[in-house]
């Protein structure tokens, strides 16, 4: 369904919502395109500071996602000032400021208003080359897909509000939330990706889907390459799942097919995930060269998951 008004075309406007990517580009000058997005969201972990962290990452994936480094940030802000108090605010900016810090950009600013629920987001600025920009579609035909963070991390934050998860899974699943895209963007760079997207809110086949819609390609996806998060089946298993993740699993009903894949393995692969990794769509020779890359410099989950074919009766065939 689209709720946004029918645009006319701007020749500058190089990216907009219409295959819903993940940010939008408007070009500035022949060397520099704008790079806008904006995210937020109600608290995933306990500690204000880690929850900072975690989205401002997830805000600034989306920069990084199309290419670009982001440069200025304004932070969103819903609060209960009376009943919280400012120490925990002050300890989410804080966090949120230092990630901002570390992906090279700078905090000027931002907006907030007085609400009964904590609510924290970021708008984020960035830039980078109009003949540079990636998109979420364009993948091709005997293209690999790979995946640079695993999944599962709605599962395990759900686990978490439900003390249902061991100090180290929730250790892990901060720690991955908080870890910037930057890496893999910045690697990504050397290659020549045909459609990248960062996994988010719609899960891995939610994102897929899109990708593969925009780019009229389907996508053959082996569960056994995946990377999950370790805990996350078998809290799935114990129907320990997000709202969310189940109203992924029913939306894309229609477009995937699943070849002897378990329920709750069908709702760890559309789980929704806050700050997840980049999907890219790359030649087979580039992505092995990518992966054996993003494992040097630390990334160690990143993974070759499935591959690109002709377009198909649906979107999406998962397979064992």
């Amino acid at each position: 369904m689209r709720l946004l008004p029918k645009q006319d075309p701007v020749p500058e406007l190089l990216v907009g919502h219409e295959t819903s990517d993940d940010a939008g580009v408007y070009k500035l000058t022949d060397s520099i395109a704008l790079i806008q997005t904006v995210d937020y969201f109600t608290p995933i972990v306990d500690d204000p500071y880690m929850f900072g962290q975690i989205t401002a990452a997830n805000a600034l994936s989306d920069v990084y996602a199309m290419g670009g480094a982001p440069k200025t940030v304004l932070n969103i802000v819903g609060y209960p000032i009376k009943k919280l108090g400012a120490d925990m605010l002050s300890e989410m900016l804080r966090g949120a400021a230092d990630k901002v810090k570390e992906a090279g950009a700078i905090t000027v600013g931002g907006h907030s208003i007085d609400d009964q629920e904590p609510k924290f987001g970021l708008s984020v600025t960035g830039i980078v080359h109009p003949d540079k920009v990636w998109k979420n579609v364009g993948a091709k035909a005997g293209d690999v897909l790979v995946l640079t963070k695993p999944i599962g991390v709605g599962i395990i934050t759900t686990g978490i509000k439900r003390s249902a998860v061991t100090a180290e899974q929730e250790q892990t699943v901060t720690e991955v939330m908080a870890t910037l895209n930057k890496t893999a963007a910045e690697v990504l760079t050397g290659y020549h990706p045909h459609a990248v997207t960062d996994v988010t809110g719609f899960g891995l086949l939610g994102h897929s889907s899109e990708m593969a819609r925009g780019s009229n390609v389907s996508f053959e996806i082996s569960l056994s390459l995946v990377p999950v998060l370790e805990g996350a089946l078998e809290l799935a298993k114990n129907g320990v799942v997000p709202g969310g993740s189940k109203s992924n699993h029913k939306w894309l009903s229609d477009v995937v097919v699943y070849d002897d894949i378990l329920p709750e393995e069908q709702l760890l692969l559309c789980d929704a995930i806050t700050s997840g990794g980049l999907l890219v769509a790359i030649s087979e020779d580039d992505a092995a060269s990518y992966v054996d890359k993003l494992v040097s410099e630390g990334i160690s989950n990143a993974a070759i998951i499935g591959r690109v074919t002709e377009k198909k009766d649906k979107l999406i065939y998962v397979k064992r």
